[in-house]
């Protein structure tokens, strides 16, 4: 694709980055027949294609619409068009720095900026989602339905494991998991002290920065990128692995050393972070030998599989958390269309929910035909998105694990 960048972007770091992603595209529209957001709608500019050559026209000095903005605000970045791209376009950056000069240019509405700015300035602090978490929940049967589906019932996290081991590694228990679904994080603990691994936590690592990256607050989510590798840095030489078990942060920390490469007082130390860094499915496949001796016979339940696109699109992992469960013994499918997106994708369900409950129940009603007895993920928001339209029991694919180990009933 040619391209005439404006004089504004032109030989800027992200004026050189997003030429070289648009030079890359043969505009060949594959990526359309992936594309959620263009399965639904049927419009070419709600599809990689056309979201490309919009992006294009503003940085090659068009001025952009509130139309322009609404296009790029449907997009998911599920990323899948990456996954289907034979000329191997990265749409997620582009997609970032077009909707970061997007929004510079073009207002919106009084409702959408109090919606956003109350959403990039809660979930990322413990201390205000917390206990405004904990408010909702009192409340739930008052408010809206749709807020309702984003307070899950209080869930008991259980105990983190006390003993220690030779082998150590650091986890990131994230923003708002440790409050909506805290158990995910002993549970990920619990199993890796079964098979020798002490998980670390670093008391001042919090949200990994996606969240008010995706939201163009870029600058404060390369803070938040900042404070992490902070908390993590007097640890690195002590851990084998950084593991995160929630895709949609792996992805964001694998990502680092890009994101932070033209920072000089970073840039090393976030390139080694993002190596060090592997998603929970990366490290238990050395266990899948003594997993399936200890739980032969264990688990009968039947179980679909939903794999985020934080995980199969994002960081290319495909097919690890199948492998562990088949080890262990479990009964484990996908679905029709397990490549595409749920709907969930960060705040996307907050921010497009009419979009994001056609996609949830589209991928329910697919789950629902694998005559499954529980459905597993791995990633907060793709749980919490998928049970709030479901009496299904969604959970993460290491509590099915953790339970089993720990010789609980496989119908719990």
């Amino acid at each position: 694709m040619q391209t005439n960048l404006a004089d504004f972007i032109r030989g800027t770091r992200d004026g050189d980055e997003a030429e070289a992603i648009l030079r890359a595209c043969v505009h060949c529209g594959f990526c359309t027949a992936t594309c959620p957001t263009y399965q639904l709608l049927g419009d070419e500019l709600d599809g990689p294609r056309g979201r490309i050559y919009l992006i294009k026209q503003v940085l090659e000095g068009a001025e952009p619409t509130r139309k322009t903005q609404l296009h790029l605000d449907r997009c998911l970045t599920c990323r899948n068009c990456e996954t289907t791209c034979p000329s191997g376009v990265k749409y997620g950056r582009l997609a970032d720095i077009g909707r970061r000069i997007v929004d510079q240019r073009v207002g919106r509405p009084a409702s959408e900026r109090l919606t956003r700015t109350l959403l990039k300035e809660s979930l990322p602090r413990d201390w205000v989602f917390k206990p405004a978490f904990k408010a909702g929940q009192l409340v739930r049967p008052l408010l809206p339905k749709n807020l309702q589906e984003k307070l899950p019932r209080p869930a008991a996290a259980g105990a983190w494991p006390t003993r220690t081991h030779a082998r150590k590694m650091l986890v990131l228990v994230g923003c708002v998991q440790p409050t909506m679904a805290p158990n995910i994080n002993t549970a990920t603990a619990r199993v890796l002290d079964a098979f020798g691994v002490q998980l670390i936590v670093a008391p001042k690592a919090g949200c990994c920065g996606a969240l008010r990256f995706h939201l163009n607050d870029q600058d404060g989510g390369l803070d938040d990128m900042r404070r992490n590798i902070d908390a993590w840095w007097p640890l690195v030489d002590e851990v084998e692995a950084i593991v995160m078990n929630a895709s949609g942060c792996g992805v964001t920390v694998k990502e680092y050393g890009h994101l932070l490469a033209h920072d000089s007082a970073y840039a090393q130390k976030a390139a080694r972070i993002s190596s060090m860094t592997r998603d929970l499915s990366e490290i238990m496949p050395q266990f899948e030998v003594e997993l399936g001796a200890r739980l032969k016979g264990r688990i009968s339940k039947r179980i679909a599989y939903h794999p985020p696109c934080t995980l199969q699109h994002g960081q290319q992992i495909r097919g690890k958390v199948e492998g562990v469960l088949r080890a262990a013994g479990v009964d484990v499918t996908l679905c029709a269309d397990s490549h595409l997106c749920c709907g969930s994708a960060g705040t996307y369900s907050v921010l497009q929910p009419e979009l994001a409950h056609a996609l949830r129940d589209k991928k329910l009603q697919n789950l629902a035909a694998t005559g499954a007895d529980e459905i597993v993920s791995a990633n907060i928001g793709c749980l919490t998105h998928l049970q709030s339209g479901t009496t299904t029991p969604v959970t993460h694919w290491i509590e099915l694990v953790d339970r089993a180990l720990a010789g609980q009933p496989s119908s719990n």
